[in-house]
């Protein structure tokens, strides 16, 4: 299990997930400040591909040259090289995503959350 920490990235950390899950074949797991990829069959992720996934959509917004991408074991940070913080400019129309804590289920919406969340004590 890898773990992505997009603290210079809050705004786009849901879009990023998204990217890189699926260049990289995970199963992504939403968490405050950062998101985890888990693999298939406990297959072992390949952490520079994961880089790469991540540089890649970097690039696709702009932003490649003003952050930088560190692996430290299981840990991968996106940290801004200026100090820079990557803020939406379009309205905030992006609600907050809801994760399972114990698969790792994502939604949009707390009441589905929380139905889910049931299920795992039947």
């Amino acid at each position: 299990m890898l773990t992505i920490d997009c603290r210079d990235i809050l705004s786009i950390k849901n879009d990023l997930l998204v990217y890189v899950a699926d260049q990289v074949a995970a199963i992504p797991t939403l968490k405050n400040h950062q998101f985890t990829l888990s693999s298939f069959d406990d297959e072992i992720i390949d952490v520079s591909e994961v880089i790469s996934a991540i540089k890649e959509y970097l690039d696709s917004i702009d932003e490649g040259r003003n952050f930088a991408v560190i692996s430290n074991n299981d840990v991968i940070n996106i940290t801004s090289i200026s100090g820079k913080v990557i803020e939406r400019t379009t309205t905030q129309s992006e609600h907050e995503m809801f994760s399972c804590t114990h698969c790792g289920f994502v939604t949009q919406y707390q009441v589905e959350l929380n139905a889910h969340m049931r299920i795992h004590y039947i």
